[in-house]
């Protein structure tokens, strides 16, 4: 896995895509902010896409692609933003959420 051959807003959906299991669910209102975030084409290739891949597929596609996009400290920083959004998104900012915060922000920030 060399290159992966996402635009911009998929690499985007695919990460939140990440974020929003890390409770072992997607709600309604994660899925929405996701959609808000990218069309509905999008957010259901890269959902198709995501329900095939294991937690080592996704974080090495994840690498990948921000490498492959040039995304800098302010890019990295919106994505993060947008990961608190969608994470507030049903109202519950539960532990397992809190916990993949921590770890999107280690793995992400160079």
């Amino acid at each position: 896995m060399k290159t992966i051959d996402w635009t911009r807003d998929e690499l985007v959906a695919y990460i939140l895509l990440f974020a929003a299991h890390s409770d072992f669910k997607e709600d309604n209102k994660e899925r929405n902010v996701i959609i808000s975030k990218v069309d509905m084409q999008t957010f259901q290739e890269i959902h198709d896409e995501f329900s095939n891949d294991n937690d080592y597929q996704s974080i090495k596609k994840i690498m990948i692609s921000l490498d492959q996009h040039n995304y800098d400290k302010e890019d990295i920083d919106m994505l993060l933003s947008d990961i608190k959004v969608l994470f507030f998104a049903d109202g519950d900012f539960n532990v397992l959420e809190q916990n993949m915060l921590r770890f999107l922000e280690k793995l992400l920030k160079p």
